[in-house]
C-alpha cells in the first residue's frame, strides 16, 4: 500500500528539508500550515522564526513519521546571538539597521571598537561613518515580533535594571 502525498502533508508532521544549493544537508522542521497555492506547505525549520513556502512534492523534502502539535513561536524579550544579527566581527555580533545605526553586542569598549573596525572594513563603510569615537554604551532590550511583522525583532533602549536588559555599544547614524 502506498501513502498519497496528501496524506503525509499534515500540520504538525515533522520533516527534513534541504535547499537546492546544499542538497546534502537536510534540516529538521515541521509543517505549520497548508495553503491553496502551488507551494502549499508552510514549513518552519527548527530554530527559525519564519516559514518556508514549499511544494508538497519538492524533491528535497522528506516526510517523517512523527506528527504532533506545532510549537508556539517564541515571543517576548530575548538575548540575541550572531545568527539574529548580520554576523560576527572580531568575535562580536553586529547589526546595522536601515537607518545606519550600528549595534555591537558587547559591553566591552575595546571589543566593540575592534568589531566596528572589522565590520566597517568588511562592509566598505567610510571611516567617517564608522568612527569609534561615536560609540556609546546603552542598555537595551530585544523583543521578538509576530511572524508576519516587518522585522523579526525590535530593540528598545531601557533602564539597566529592566527585565532582560543587556548592555551594548551603539553607534548612532
Amino acid at each position: 500500500m502506498t501513502v498519497a502525498l496528501e496524506d503525509k502533508a499534515v500540520i504538525g508532521r515533522r520533516v527534513e528539508f534541504a535547499y537546492y544549493r546544499d542538497q546534502d544537508v537536510y534540516l529538521p522542521g515541521i509543517i505549520t500550515a497548508l495553503t491553496e497555492d502551488v507551494a502549499s506547505l508552510r514549513i518552519r525549520l527548527d530554530g527559525a522564526r519564519s516559514n518556508l513556502a514549499v511544494r508538497p512534492d519538492y524533491e528535497h523534502l522528506r516526510y517523517l513519521d512523527e506528527v504532533g502539535p506545532v510549537p508556539d513561536l517564541p515571543m517576548g524579550r530575548f538575548t540575541p546571538t550572531a545568527a539574529d544579527f548580520d554576523g560576527e566581527y572580531a568575535g562580536i555580533p553586529v547589526v546595522q539597521f536601515e537607518e545606519g545605526e550600528t549595534v555591537l553586542l558587547t559591553p566591552d569598549n575595546s571589543k566593540a571598537r575592534a568589531a566596528l573596525a572589522e565590520f566597517a572594513e568588511d562592509m566598505q563603510i567610510a571611516p567617517d561613518y564608522a568612527d569609534p569615537a561615536g560609540l556609546v554604551t546603552r542598555s537595551v532590550v530585544f523583543e521578538w515580533q509576530p511572524e508576519d511583522a516587518e522585522c523579526p525583532w525590535l530593540m528598545d533602549f531601557a533602564d539597566a535594571d529592566a527585565d532582560h536588559a543587556i548592555q551594548i555599544h551603539y553607534l548612532p547614524a
